[in-house]
């Protein structure tokens, strides 16, 4: 199998089962993290924005082309749409966030503190060791495909990682690839 095969194959069944794994994930956490960063592309700046619970797993990811109130606004919408509601938002002091937060009329607390936001700015760092990797993303398309991807799968085995004794752990990491082979089955047999 080479790396061409693989990358096809993620092409043509990462999405299906992503979103298989996000249907199947438990309830996330009610304190939303919310962030972007700049990647360049062709040399075109494109902000990737993420929200992500206060347990680090990956709420949403969101490749745009602008930094103001209306991609926050469309940020907090698929949030709010995909995840219900949130008891506490938790930003940086970028003020696209709290025009957002004002013009969408929510009810949730909304903290803007630069240390707070420490949750969601570690959860970058995936993204910026595959760019570097890959020598950069050649598209916004295929930087949004693989952080979506990407973060699903994280999600699913990061549970593996946070026991205290090995036997939970074995636990976790069966379960995790159980739900692995789960979501892949019918994929790949299609």
């Amino acid at each position: 199998m080479t790396r061409e095969t693989v990358r096809c194959w993620a092409t043509k069944f990462g999405l299906a089962i992503a979103r298989r794994i996000r249907s199947t994930s438990p309830r996330r956490g009610e304190k939303w993290h919310l962030d972007e960063v700049v990647v360049t592309i062709h040399g075109k700046k494109h902000w990737l924005w993420r929200a992500v619970d206060e347990h680090g797993a990956l709420l949403e990811v969101l490749v745009q082309s602008r930094r103001d109130t209306a991609a926050a606004k469309r940020l907090v919408r698929r949030l709010l749409k995909r995840h219900g509601g949130a008891r506490v938002i938790v930003t940086d002091k970028l003020r696209s966030y709290a025009a957002a937060h004002r013009e969408l009329g929510l009810s949730v607390e909304h903290r803007q503190h630069k240390g707070l936001n420490n949750r969601a700015e570690n959860s970058h760092q995936p993204t910026r060791v595959r760019e570097k990797v890959m020598r950069r993303f050649k598209s916004a398309r295929q930087l949004q495909r693989f952080a979506s991807i990407h973060g699903q799968v994280s999600n699913l085995f990061m549970a593996c990682r946070y026991h205290r004794n090995a036997e939970q752990k074995r636990a976790a990491r069966t379960q995790a690839f159980a739900a692995w082979e789960w979501a892949c089955s019918t994929h790949m047999a299609a």
